[in-house]
Parts: C-alpha cells; sequence; structure tokens
C-alpha cells in the first residue's frame, strides 16, 4: 500500500494471517513537501514531481523485495487539489506503472477511520487524523463511522499561512488556534459525547506521543494504545512553540524532518482537542494505509474482543514452544481458579489472567528458564490488537509475578496501581498453580479442578496421578490469601470424600 500524502510518501506491506490479524512485513517513509506547491503555486512543480517520482519506484523496490502480490497506490489532499492533479498523476502511471487513484476527502477520512480504530478497544469516539495538507475526522458510533469531515487544517498548510516567526510569536499562535476553533465550529462537528473517546492518527500526533512519551518512565515501548492526557498536550505544545527551530529540532521523539511544520501540526491538535472537549487522546499505530488493507480483506470491522483473539493467535503462532492444546488447559484451570478464589472480583484482572495463561508458553522459545522474564517481554513488545495499554501492563505484570516469587511491580506503576497489587499478586499465583498443574496432566486427558474451602484453608482437586505437594506455590498461596493450600488427586475422577484442613 503506497499513500502518496501531502507532506511524505509512505509505503507498507502487509499479510493478513489467517485468524484476520495485520501483519506489517516492511514500510519505507519519504518526506514530499508536496502541499508547499499548491499553497504557494496551486499546482505540483516538476521538482516535487521528480521527489515523488524518485519515491515511488523505491517504494516498488521494498514491496517487491517482500514479496508483495498486489501494490494498491492513493493520493490525498495536495494531488486532489492541485490544479495540474490529472497530469502529474498521469506522468507517475505511465513512468512507474502504477495505478494511481486519488481519492476525496471523505474517503480517507473513512479509510484512516478504518485503520486507526481496528486495533483499539474503543466502541464510540471521534478520529483525528492531521495530515501535512488537510484534518481528517470521524464520528463512530459501535465501531462504525456515522460522519466524517475534512478540513484544510494540515500541518504544512497552516505552517506556512500562520506561523512566520522563529519561534511563532503569540499573536500568531492565537491567530493559528482561532482559524482552527472557528473552522470546526462552521464544520457542525459536535463536542465529544459521555461516551466517546478521542482517538488520533497521522505523523504529527505519532510524533507529539513519542515526544511525550521520551518525558516519562513508561513500560509499553510501542505508540498504539498511548494515551496523551490535556494537561500533557498543552504542557508539550508550550514546550514546541517556544523553542527556535535550532533547538526544536533536538527535542527527544521528534523526527527530524518535521522540526519546522510540528509547531503547526501541535497547535492544530491542541485547538482540536479543546474544541471538542477532550480530556485526553488514545493515540493509534495505524491509519490510512491500514484502513485500505483492512477494507480490502474484509467488508465489515470486527468486534474488540474478535481483534483480541487474532492477535494473541497471531503471535503465539511465531513461537515454536506455543502449544494451542495446552494453552487452552492452562487457560480453563487458571479461570477455574479464579472463579473459586474471587467470585464476582476484578473483571479486568479475572480477562489479563485468561490473556497471560493463553500467551504464557511463547517465553519458552527464547530461554525455558527465563520463560516468565520473556513472555512478559513479549507482550509488551508485539503488536497485540484490541488491548489498552494498562491491559497489556496487566498481563505482563501478571506473567512476571507467576515467574517469581517477589518480583517488583514497580516497572508497570504508570498503568497499575498500587490498591490492585494484591489482585495481581493473587491471580499470579492462580496462574503459577495452573501452570504447574497442565504440565502434570498427558495430552489428551480433560482437565479441570474443584475446591472446598474451610476454616483457614483450601482443598483442590486437580486431575494428576500421583500425591503431590507444590511447597513453594503453596507458600505463595497462604501468603496472598491467607489460608492454607491442599492438594488432592483426582486421577481423573470426582472428589472421592472432604479431607479435614489442619
Amino acid at each position: 500500500m503506497i499513500d502518496i500524502g501531502s507532506n511524505s510518501g509512505r509505503v507498507i506491506v502487509v499479510r493478513l494471517t489467517g485468524v484476520g490479524h495485520l501483519e506489517i512485513l516492511s514500510d519505507a517513509r519519504v518526506p514530499l513537501r508536496l502541499m508547499h506547491d499548491v499553497d504557494t503555486f496551486g499546482s505540483l512543480s516538476t521538482a516535487s514531481e521528480q521527489r515523488t517520482l524518485a519515491a515511488l519506484h523505491d517504494f516498488i523496490a521494498v514491496a517487491a523485495g517482500s514479496g508483495a502480490r498486489r501494490t494498491i497506490a492513493l493520493a490525498t489532499a495536495a494531488v486532489r487539489e492541485a490544479s495540474n492533479s490529472a497530469e502529474f498523476v498521469g506522468r507517475l502511471r505511465r513512468r512507474t506503472g502504477l495505478d494511481i487513484r486519488v481519492i476525496d476527502g471523505d474517503e480517507e477520512a473513512r479509510l484512516a477511520f478504518s485503520g486507526a480504530v481496528n486495533g483499539l478497544p474503543i466502541e464510540n469516539g471521534v478520529l483525528l487524523d492531521v495530515g501535512g495538507g488537510s484534518l481528517e475526522m470521524a464520528r463512530f458510533r459501535n465501531r462504525r463511522a456515522v460522519q466524517s469531515w475534512t478540513l484544510p487544517l494540515g500541518s504544512l498548510r497552516v505552517t506556512d499561512r500562520f506561523l512566520g516567526s522563529d519561534p511563532p510569536k503569540s499573536s500568531e499562535i492565537n491567530a493559528l488556534q482561532e482559524h482552527v476553533t472557528q473552522t470546526l465550529r462552521s464544520s457542525g462537528a459536535a463536542g465529544l459525547r459521555d461516551d466517546e473517546s478521542l482517538v488520533g492518527t497521522g505523523g504529527t500526533i505519532r510524533n507529539l506521543a513519542k515526544m511525550h512519551r521520551a518525558t516519562v518512565v513508561y513500560p509499553i515501548p510501542r505508540l498504539h494504545g498511548y494515551t496523551l492526557a490535556r494537561k500533557g498536550i498543552r504542557d508539550l505544545v508550550a514546550k514546541i512553540v517556544s523553542r527556535p527551530l535550532s533547538r526544536r529540532s533536538t527535542l527527544p521523539g521528534l523526527s527530524s524532518d518535521r522540526a519546522d511544520t510540528i509547531c503547526g501540526g501541535a497547535l492544530v491538535v491542541q485547538a482540536a482537542f479543546e474544541a471538542l472537549g477532550a480530556s485526553e487522546l488514545v493515540v493509534s499505530g495505524q491509519g490510512l494505509r491500514e484502513g485500505v488493507a483492512y477494507e480490502e480483506f474484509a467488508h465489515t470491522m470486527p468486534t474488540t474482543a474478535a481483534v483480541r483473539r487474532a492477535s494473541l493467535a497471531a503471535i503465539a503462532s511465531r513461537f515454536t514452544s506455543w502449544d494451542g492444546e495446552r494453552a487452552r488447559r492452562r487457560t480453563r484451570l487458571a479461570l477455574e481458579l479464579w472463579d473459586a478464589m474471587r467470585p464476582g472480583a476484578e473483571g479486568e484482572i479475572r480477562e489479563a489472567l485468561e490473556h497471560a495463561a493463553t500467551i504464557l508458553d511463547v517465553g519458552r522459545t527464547v530461554d525455558y528458564y527465563r520463560r516468565w522474564e520473556h513472555a512478559a517481554e513479549i507482550v509488551v513488545s508485539a503488536d497485540l490488537h484490541g488491548f489498552s495499554h494498562r491491559s497489556i501492563a496487566l498481563i505482563a505484570g501478571l506473567i512476571v509475578r507467576a515467574g517469581n516469587r517477589r518480583p517488583s511491580l514497580e516497572p508497570y506503576s504508570a498503568l497499575v496501581e498500587a490498591r490492585e497489587r494484591r489482585s495481581v499478586s493473587r491471580a499470579a499465583v492462580l496462574l503459577a498453580l495452573a501452570d504447574e498443574v497442565e504440565r502434570r496432566i498427558p495430552k489428551g486427558k480433560p482437565v479441570s479442578v474443584q475446591s472446598q474451602t474451610g476454616r483457614g484453608g483450601v482443598i483442590l482437586a486437580v486431575p494428576v496421578p500421583h500425591d503431590w505437594e507444590p511447597v513453594e506455590i503453596a507458600g505463595r498461596f497462604q501468603r496472598v490469601f491467607g489460608r492454607e493450600l491442599l492438594i488432592q488427586p483426582t486421577n481423573g475422577s470426582n472428589i472421592r470424600e472432604p479431607l479435614s484442613l489442619r
């Protein structure tokens, strides 16, 4: 998928797995700055055409080198607004052989929505995509786009029009933000409702997220799902616009080729943030290009639950040590234990336990003896879709805690609150116990646990064929639950008779 954008040209090579997960195989990006020509002359220059042509040849090579069997090429705001658009595109087609399609603003907004929201656990909201030439917005309900806007508020465009000083003057900043506010008001785009979230995509927003993340201690390395709060946006924008270009370009997280346009883009984001009444913005690592791929392969937006299942299955399948049957058995045991010990308790932690039990064995491929730590590292680093960063931190923290009696959850403190750590510790013990039980049962045999609770203790009947005393886990169990743990083997049958608890 090739995107001839107003600021940059990009290519991604993707593959849709058998379970419906979009896997990125390769990508490339080249600055084009086409909107400068359109705003200055109304048409695209020969120099811009040569830059675009060189980029397209490189993108074709990237696609071929990755084994792409089909190439889709789209052009957006700058090309569609240029007075010589048809001639520009025609020459590119003849010299590259690509069937380049110029899309309108509504389609651009729809594709950006399809790509950005697909991999996020968000049902209702507004998508914000700040490009070089235009701002695309889409309101969605139940993961379906219901309204869209395309507005002339791209980062290159507003920078050229409003920000002539370095650094920008207060009067220039105020004029730009007033223009954004008035444009949004005239468009009829209403503020966020109580059940709606603001989702952001595009290079400007992702750069802001990278810059903000560079200022905090944070456990998740990827941007997809990162959250920017209102105060964080305000502080970051104030820092950006107060610096001249020479100092701005050294800010951590900022791409060097965006240093001259980030002021304009950041001010657009802040003004839109305020106009929509958002308290936070969830960043998507996907956008228009992924949206094209999703719409090529599927006609409807999947549910968040389906996205999660597909993503977990796709990640797990990359590791030779992962076994689907073992994962399902461990998961069943872990959830039975949780329901027996903590009925009706924190649903979010129960769900994290389910996912942790499913993905756990990926760590064995790296190193059996450090499988817990490696599994947690894979969880926080992999391209898991459909999960919030908080969910990922809960899963990873739970896995690490399960593999070590007293590990610190401090690395995840930005996302896991102190009051939740006791529940995470309890879930971790149950995961460790489920794993120990599962690996003692031959393949193909049914797995289930039964529990009886007495004064001060718990009896678990587990389908192991011999007397088994998990001393270390029993000690951990007593510490976190305050109860003694006794194991009774069932040989696959029911509990024969209750045991007394000492």
